[in-house]
């Protein structure tokens, strides 16, 4: 695994780790808000397994990546962060293919994924983690109060990962917290900050308002292959906004994984591994031609 950077149009400075062999099909990760590169570690170190090409980036605003100076972090400017990382792969391998990438994305990582391929970006297939286009609304509140909670931050690490067993107590909690410490950032008076940018949060109605934008614009190739991951524990995907993410894209594969919630990759990894690699092996294989 390396570690590589990108530099998008407007200056921001993305880190990404990268595994694999350079001239396998290319899988990019997407994590969620509020969340680092770090959570696709197991993933990323399985597709390389797997044959696959893996890069696997901090979004703009969080992890090691720079804060947007401007404070930009829309679905627009973190689709066009995508197609930049896209772009380096294709100039990255011999003769400069443009073979297109499989996107994995998780919660905000999905919408961008699908921001991007209504952009124009031609994917060579999709897996969205427990995100559909009209997520229910109690789920994404708690988590904005999540990360609205602690504004001043933590004392220590086990003070951070109470707050994360708080707001999931379902999931087991690790015997030590240091995992978390990668979460985090250290601040004024040896206070410990989660790393991402608070102003990636607009207000709640601002965020709606930039939802129901995002969906009347939103248009999607129905020949791209796309799996559905979901979690059965999450207050994020229901059975109705399952429904309506066919009756728009009706080629919509979905795999439930019975003990998970809505951060699948960690609550349960054997079987998101499983039934992401299973999908991208078939509809994405490692032998396919550019």
């Amino acid at each position: 695994m390396k570690r590589c950077e990108y530099t998008t149009s407007d200056g921001v400075r993305l880190v990404a780790d990268v595994a694999g062999a350079p001239g396998a099909p290319t899988v990019i990760l997407l994590h969620g808000g509020g969340q680092t590169r770090h959570s696709w570690s197991k993933f990323m170190a399985a597709l390389a397994a797997a044959g696959y090409h893996a890069i696997n980036y901090d979004a703009r605003g969080h992890g090691d990546s720079s804060w947007s100076p401007d404070g930009e972090y829309s679905y627009r400017a973190r689709a066009a962060d995508l197609e930049t990382i896209a772009r380096g792969v294709a100039a990255g391998n011999t003769g400069g293919d443009a073979a297109p990438c499989a996107l994995v994305g998780a919660s905000m990582g999905g919408i961008t994924a699908l921001q991007a391929v209504s952009d124009g970006y031609r994917a060579g297939a999709l897996v969205l983690v427990d995100i559909v286009l009209r997520p229910e609304l109690a789920g994404v509140r708690r988590i904005r109060d999540f990360m609205l909670q602690n504004p001043d931050g933590f004392a220590s690490l086990e003070e951070a990962a109470d707050a994360v067993a708080a707001y999931n107590p379902e999931r087991p909690r690790s015997a030590t917290p240091d995992g978390l410490a990668r979460n985090l950032r250290p601040g004024p008076k040896g206070r410990l900050y989660w790393h991402w940018d608070p102003r990636i949060l607009p207000a709640s109605t601002v965020d709606v308002t930039l939802h129901e934008q995002f969906l009347a614009q939103l248009r999607l190739d129905q020949r791209l292959p796309t799996l559905l991951i979901r979690g059965m524990r999450s207050d994020i995907v229901s059975d109705a906004n399952v429904a309506e993410f066919r009756r728009l894209l009706p080629s919509l594969e979905v795999a439930n994984v019975a003990a998970a919630g809505h951060m699948i990759a960690g609550d349960d990894n054997d079987v998101f591994n499983r039934s992401a690699i299973d999908f991208l092996r078939r509809v994405f294989p490692v032998d396919r031609k550019p």
